[in-house]
Parts: C-alpha cells; structure tokens; sequence
C-alpha cells in the first residue's frame, strides 16, 4: 500500500513554513556578521590610534611587543584550549558511541517534556571547547606581563632558606608555573564533568534491556570517569607541589615566612599529599582498564583525603600545641631571624645608616649663628594653606585649577633655598556654559599657562607669599629662574582630547580687555593628514560629527591625545607603579617638566612581611625609574635609577627601546631628584618594627615604634582629629654632616602607643647621596616631646588660646599648619605656622608663628621676631643674614608667651609690655567673672615682673 506523500496538498504549506525560518536565519546571520565586522573595525581603530601614539612618543617597538605578545598568547591559550577539550570530549564521545542516548521524557513543571541527549551533546561539545577557548585565551592575554618577565628574566644569586631556590623563581617563572597548572586544572575539571554526564547518561539511558549491555556501559563509564580522574589528580598533585611556596611570605601573628611547624611537618607534608595523589591516579587508571570497580576509585580517593588530614592537619596541630608554643621563642628563632633580614633587604631598610642623637635642651646646643642657612629654610608655608591663597590671587580665571603645590629647592641669589611651586591647569570643565562649545574647548582653551613659585618661608606685609614666579605673563623676580616656555599641554588635569596648529589661534592667558593667543610649536600629537586619515582619527576619537567637517583644522593639524601625565606613563609602561605625587620642575633652559616617581614591586619576595604601599599590598619595593615628561611636547623619557634591581633588568631586556641610565638625565634636570614619598612611607613603617634585629626583643616586641601623631584638620568634617605625621621635606644641614645645607624628606618616630619621640628618619635627596637613609635615635634615658605633645604645649598657652579665640569669633577662623620638627645642631625646633582664614574668603595668610623646644615656647608675628622671643636677641645678630620677605605686620595681642623658664638677654622694655599686656588682660577676665583664668593671668603678671626684677636690679 502507497504511503501519503507529505510534500502533496499539505506540502506548500510545510515548504511555505519551511522557508521562513531559512530567510530569518540568514537574516540573523546577517546581523551577526555586521555585528562583528562593526566590533572587528572598531578595535582595528582602536589599535591605529594605540600605535599612532606610541610612534608619536618614539615607542613604536614597545607597543607592537605588547600587542604580538598579547595576540600570541590568546591565541596560543585559544588553539590548545580548544584542541584539549575538543579533544577529550572526541574521547569520551568515542568511548560511549557504542550506546546510543535516545530520546528521553524529563518533567519541567510537572509537564513532560522529550529530549534527545544524542543530538545535543556534539553541538555542546562544540560550544563548551568554544567558551572555554575564549575564556581562558582573553585570561592568559591579561597575564602578558607574567610571561615577558618568564621569556627575559634575569639571574639572582639570592636563594632562599628552605626551598634554595633562587629569588628569581618567585619573582619570574613560579608566576607562570601558577598559571599554567591553574589553567590545566580547570580544563580537567571539564572533561572530568563531561565523562560523568555521559556515565550518567549511559548507564540510566532505558535501552539497557540485557546484562550484558547493562555491564558494558558500567565498564566504560568507569573506564572513562577513572581516566579522566586520573589526569585531574595528577595536575592536582602538580598543584599541590607549587602552594608550599607562598609560605615563605606568609603574614601570621609574630612573623612572617615559613615557621618551624611548616618547614618541619606541613610542606614535607604536602610533598607526601602530592605523592598520594599521584598514588590515587594510578590506582585511578588501573581500575579503569582492569579492576572497573567503583569502591577501588573510592579507596584510591580515600588515601590522598586521608593523607592530606594527617600530614597537614593533625601533625602540625599537635607540633604547633605541644612542641612550638612551650618553647617558641627557641623554636621560631631562626626563623624569625631570616623574616627580620629578607624583610629589610626588601624594603632596601639594610642600608640605613644609623646614628645617635643627643637633642640637648641648652640654647648653646642650636648653634644659630652657624645654621643660618636652615633656618632661613624653614617651610613656614603649609601646602593646603598656600594652595587656598593661590586659588585666590594667582588663578586669574575661574578655569585655572592649583592641582598640588610640591616643595623643591632652587638656587636663587648664589644660594640654595627652598622653594614651593604649584602648576596652572587649565580645566575645561570650568568654562562659562556659555562657551562650552567644540570649538572652545577642542580648538581654543586647549593648555594651562606657567606656575607659581615662593620661598617656603617668604612672606610680604600681608601675610601673602613672597613670589620668584607669579603672574599671567610669568614674573620672574630671580634672574636664575626663568619660564620661557610656560604652556602646559600636558599635565594632571587635561583629561580631553584637543587639535592644535589650527586656522583659531589658541587661549594663551588673560591680558586686559583682550586675550594673549598663540598657536603650538611643539613636536607632540598625531598628525590628522588627509580626509581618509581624518576620517579614521575621528572614527578613533569618537568626533564623527565635528572633526570631519571642521574648516579650523588642516592636515598639518595635530590631534594631541593622552594629555593626562598618569595616562602617559600608564599606557606606556603599565608594568611600573607609579608615586601620587608628580612635581613640576623649572630647567635651566626655562622649560616646564614633570617627573613622577616609578617604583617596582612584588608581593612574592620569600621570607618578607607586606605592607601596604599607595593602593597595593606589597613585600618587596624600589624607586628604579625617574619619569620625566615635558609638558609642552609630551616627550617621555624613563631613566632608571636601581639597575641592581632584578625587575627593572628584566624589564629593560624586555623592552630595550624604553629605559635609558640615569646618567643620561640631564643635570639640571638631576638636581631636581628626590626621594619619593611613596617609597619613604612604606620604609618609615617597615623600620618602626624591622629596626630590631635582635631575636628576642623582635619577638616579644620590646622596641617597638610608630609614626608620630599630630593633631589635623579632616577636610570633609571641619574636624580635629589624630592622625600620623606626613614626611615633609626640609633644606637643611644634617647633624654630622660637612654639607652646610641638603634637601632631605625627614619623619619622626616615637615608641609605640607613646607620645614621646624616640628617633627621626631622613631621606636624602642630593648628588652622589641620592637614594641614601639615615636614622638618628635620641637617648632612651631621657623624655623627648613629640608632636601631639608640643600641641598640647600650644593648646595650653594662655596668651595664644585667647587669641585663637578672639579671631575665631570675628567673621574668620585659625587654620594651624602642619607641626614641623627640624634638628638643628644638637637640638630639635618645633615650628608651627598659624593662618588666620576668613569666612567669606578661603585666603588663609599667616599671622602668627610658633617655635618650641623641649622646655620653653614662644611666638611671634614672623619667624624672626618668634627665634627672637625664644632665644633672645642674639638669635638674629646682624651678621646673619635674613631670608627675603621676613617682614610681617604685628597683629594685636600677639607677644611672646612666658616660659617655664626666663629667657635668656630679655630686655627690660619687651617685660614690661608684657607685664601691662598681663595686667589688661587680668582685669578683663576678673570683669568677665572667669576667676580661675584671671588667676593664672595674675600669677603669669607675677612672674613677669621678677623677671624685670632681676634684669633691671630695681624691686
């Protein structure tokens, strides 16, 4: 009998039917390949641009390195990720292809639904090895720096105390180890998964009708599920062979690196766990080809498991119960030994020159007249104070932002003086709304202009900054400082994209009723070309609907791109860690350059303990490479400082083309290096512990320091609060040095949970010197106020609490600075400045300055009248000369306050102002009923006048 052809009557339908779906999915085909083809161009844009730039810059090389090495290893990673899962899937698909899975009926919502194992599992096959090559290809491409660090490393002589594996191995190659075997890992577990979806599929599919086929789906769902195993357990035990290295910088309780119980009993155990197991894969692979029983892949799991809770768990439990802890001092010694020396080899802390500190109290022990040129030094100007008045009288527009104020040192006059600069940036985002248009913002108001620079300690009649650059053209008052080319492209805050050499002439400054305009002459930025290169460059820098139909812009044109410093250096060498705080320099040529500080670090380094340095987690650093970029052509340069460093080497074989020596720096430009404030923070907190090198005492923390505290106003809150004290950098003589004056970053310490100081540490900056510390520890036999205990000597002082409290109730407030402890001779000078603020105008200018020592305080409206008051007129003999701009107008009330004891040469006449100034003030608090002050004015009047007593011999 004829069966009915389905194609008849019905037919046209089903073919009707039939091709719909063929037209929508060639319809989504399409979309997709447009899809793709959209994404392919626009990361082939991406990547002309990316080279673009870097040839602009002359690092052409390192970019195509960076991008083949990339490519490579995706799809390297992509090809084997792909072959390996495809190919153990085509294995295990080969093995179960005598069963053929058949249609099924699962329930989904209690509705009965019919799949077909069989025709989904290839397809799968195909998608799984697919995702996963993608995964894993896009991963081991973001692991790029892992690998060119294994392709070039160099070769340490340095090896550890356990493994004595050279420290090249944890910098270099156990990096790439790890990888790799994690990488393995994950793709066993895939095929392990997949041999078990197919046992399962096998043994539960419902055409097993006779024993014997019901026997041979278990034999080969055992054989496939054991092989598989096997190779897992295998890259298991590899991984188990590489976690003993991260013991060795380990952070626990006391210490950190391997401890006795592990480098005894735990890693020996790991060695006997990864023997076990690849006990277990063996077992694994004869029970799949002979045994086939599922108890055997049991017991052969059992023996790692059961290995792994002996051998790591309860031996070392009881070794740490009953054997460490009763005596760990003795047991942990050596080991504590090796922490304490890999540690400050680490933080390069080994080579801090200690030295002692007397800190005498005598006025003899300051030896002013032959410190004059550190105390002409002395920053009397706090940055957060200076860069408010600069935001006010030297920003001109309200579009020029201060980003920072840096402290430097330049030679003015024959003679080196510190100096404080800040850089004027233009912000776009500033502009009048107005004139928020393309053309303004991508064509005219495209740089900032010139800086600023002051003596750190300079002052005029008002309380403002005593400038050596200022002004919009830049003023130069120093004929040895000179701005001769004062645009800044390129800087901290030009974030946007611009096009210079253009027909508009370009926003230079603001000069009276019209405007300075000039047009770039630099060498920076990418050339714009022809209308096809345009085309791309637009397409690029997504200005598809201006920059191609812009008549302003030429092909001799220049789009200047990555015009922010921290993007520059980033793109550049994204390997390097970078300081926070870039600082303008001033060349002798009169051109503006910023050098950011670029550091090398690991969190690898055996035996070492982490510390936190910027954002990162680290336990080894150095400040291997100067950055210097010009801020008018963007020309970056990279001058390495620690060629002994085994990462820069490594990083200099790698890329050739992008590190020069650093006697390649030119020297006026060298002057201007100084010791990173990164680097010394995290130097500073690791010798607060690590200056102990005695086992014992580190042990049981006998010695142990901190950071000083001082008192700080938190910014957000308008609130005083403790927090550590900030290095500061100083021009100064360091004691037992023949320099007469060095620039030096200097922190206090004090001992822990105390106020007290205990040593102070310095970094120096200068000539053949670079890079060197130096710590000075005061006698432990005598108390040495520290910062929180100098405030609280200010805070205590009748005379300056009362006019603290006067000028905060007039329409202003008192803003104090930063509390600077300086040494100088065989002492140490506290000196903070106090900034009177008013309400409607953020302009802090200096009123008043507070010296200290260890016994006796005073203060005055300029630092010369404040030395004065504190040690008498000798202090500023006529001989010594005096920096510029140290005249300062007196406000009301502000007299030296008493010491605890007489000021030594005090004249008669400044005593008995002082005694009417005591007297005025006694009356005023007994009429405004405050007896308990009045009484400690009267017995302050009292003191006064035995003092005049004494000096004039009169009762």
């Amino acid at each position: 009998m004829s069966q009915p052809n389905p194609f008849e009557s019905e037919g046209e339908i089903i073919d009707v039917g039939s091709r719909r779906p063929r037209r929508r999915r060639w319809l989504w085909l399409l979309v997709i390949a447009i899809a793709v083809l959209v994404l392919l161009a626009s990361r082939g844009l991406s990547i002309y641009l990316s080279a673009l730039w870097f040839g602009s810059l002359g690092y052409a090389p390192v970019y195509w390195y960076m991008f083949r090495l990339k490519i490579e290893l995706f799809l390297i990673f992509l090809l084997l990720t792909v072959a390996i899962v495809r190919g153990g899937l085509w294995l295990i698909e080969l093995a179960f292809s005598p069963f053929a899975f058949g249609p099924r009926t699962i329930f989904i919502n209690q509705q009965p639904v019919n799949v077909s194992p069989g025709r989904l599992l290839r397809p799968l096959a195909w998608i799984v090895s697919g995702l996963a090559g993608l995964i894993f290809g896009f991963g081991m491409r973001e692991s790029w720096r892992r690998f060119a660090l294994y392709f070039h490393q160099s070769q340490t002589d340095l090896t550890d105390p356990i493994f004595h594996k050279p420290v090249a191995f944890y910098l270099f190659t156990l990096p790439v180890y790890d990888a790799i075997s994690e990488w393995l890992l994950y793709l066993s577990i895939i095929i392990l998964c997949a041999a078990v979806i197919y046992a399962l599929l096998t043994v539960t599919q419902p055409g097993l009708a006779t024993k014997g086929a019901e026997v041979r789906a278990r034999r080969t769902s055992l054989t496939t599920v054991s092989c598989a195993l096997a190779v897992w357990l295998l890259i298991l035990a590899w991984r188990f062979v590489l976690s003993r290295y991260p013991y060795l910088w380990g952070d626990r309780q006391s210490f950190s690196g391997v401890s006795y119980t592990e480098a005894n009993y735990l890693l020996p155990g790991f060695i006997w766990v990864a023997v076990a197991l690849i006990i277990a894969a063996l077992i694994s692979l004869l029970n799949g080809f002979f045994l086939r029983q599922l108890r055997v892949l049991a017991i052969g799991l059992a023996i790692p498991l059961a290995v792994y809770i002996v051998a790591t768990i309860l031996i070392p439990a009881y070794v740490t119960s009953f054997i460490v802890r009763p005596n760990e001092l003795n047991r942990e010694a050596p080991y504590i030994q090796q922490n304490i020396a890999w540690t400050r080899r680490a933080f390069g802390v080994d080579r801090i020159e200690q030295r002692s500190f007397d800190a005498e109290t005598t006025a003899e022990s300051f030896d002013l007249q032959n410190n004059r040129p550190t105390l002409d030094n002395i920053r009397l100007w706090d940055w957060r104070a200076l860069k408010d008045t600069l935001t006010q009288i030297q920003a001109i527009r309200t579009y020029y932002d201060f980003t920072d104020v840096d402290v430097d040192r330049y030679v003015i006059g024959g003679q080196k003086r510190q100096m404080m600069l800040a850089t004027r940036e233009i912000n776009s985002e500033k502009l009048p709304e107005q004139s928020r248009n393309w053309i303004n913002e991508k064509l005219i108001y495209t740089h900032g202009y010139g800086l600023t620079m002051n003596t750190a300690n300079g002052f005029d009649a008002e309380g403002m900054p005593k400038f050596v650059l200022s002004n919009m053209p830049v003023e130069s008052t120093a004929p040895e400082v000179k701005v001769n080319r004062p645009e800044i492209y390129f800087g901290q805050e030009t974030n946007s994209n611009v096009y210079v050499r253009t027909k508009r002439m370009e926003f230079n400054y603001p000069q009276g009723e019209a405007n300075n305009l000039t047009s770039y002459q630099g060498s920076g930025g990418i050339h714009i070309g022809g209308f096809l290169r345009r085309l791309l460059l637009s397409w690029a820098l997504d200005d598809l609907t201006k920059l191609p139909f812009s008549d302003d812009v030429t092909p001799d044109s220049r789009a200047l791109i990555h015009r922010n410093i921290r993007d520059i250096v980033d793109s550049l060498a994204p390997f390097l860690v970078y300081d926070d705080d870039p600082y303008m320099v001033v060349s002798d040529d009169g051109r503006l350059y910023w050098i950011i500080d670029a550091f090398t670090e690991s969190a690898n380094y055996p035996y070492s303990k982490h510390y936190q340095a910027g954002d990162k987690t680290i336990n080894y650093i150095r400040n291997s490479v100067k950055v210097v970029i010009d801020a008018y052509n963007g020309t970056t340069t990279f001058y390495v400082f620690d060629p002994n460093d085994p990462l820069i080497q490594t990083y200099r074989a790698t890329f050739p083309t992008l590190f020069r020596d650093s006697r390649e720096m030119p020297a006026d430009l060298r002057m201007h290096v100084r010791y990173p404030e990164t680097l010394f923070k995290a130097q500073a907190e690791v010798f607060t512990l690590y200056h102990t090198q005695d086992t014992s005492s580190f042990f049981q923390r006998e010695d142990w320091w901190s950071i000083a505290q001082q008192v700080s106003l938190n910014q957000q809150t308008q609130q005083q609060e403790q927090q550590s004290v900030e290095s500061y950098f100083v021009l100064m003589q360091l004691p037992g040095e023949k320099a007469p004056v060095e620039f030096a970053e200097i922190l206090p310490f004090t001992p822990a949970k105390r106020n007290n100081m205990i040593g102070w540490m310095a970094g120096r900056c200068d000539g053949d010197v670079y890079g060197s510390l130096l710590v000075y520890t005061f006698p432990k036999s005598r108390l040495i106020d520290g910062p929180l205990q100098i405030e609280a000597r200010i805070d205590q002082n009748a005379q300056l609490s009362s006019q603290f409290t006067l000028w905060n109730q007039q329409g202003s407030h008192v803003q104090r600075g930063h509390l600077l402890v300086i040494p100088i001779g065989h002492s140490l000078l506290y000196v903070e400045p106090v900034y009177l603020k008013a309400d409607r105008s953020p302009m802090p200018e200096l009123r008043l300055v507070v010296l200290a020592t260890q016994d006796r305080l005073a203060f005055g409206s300029n630092f010369d009248e404040a030395l004065t008051n504190l040690f008498g007129e000798t202090a500023n003999a006529p001989a010594a000369a005096k920096p510029a701009g140290q005249t300062a107008k007196t406000p009301a009330g502000a007299q030296p306050s008493p010491s605890p004891t007489p000021m030594p040469a005090q004249n008669a006449q400044q005593l008995i102002n002082r005694a009417i100034q005591e007297f005025e003030e006694y009356q005023r608090l007994t009429a405004e009923g405050k007896l308990a002050e009045a009484g400690k004015k009267l017995e302050e009047h009292k003191r006064t006048l035995e003092e005049l007593k004494k000096i004039t011999g009169k009762p």
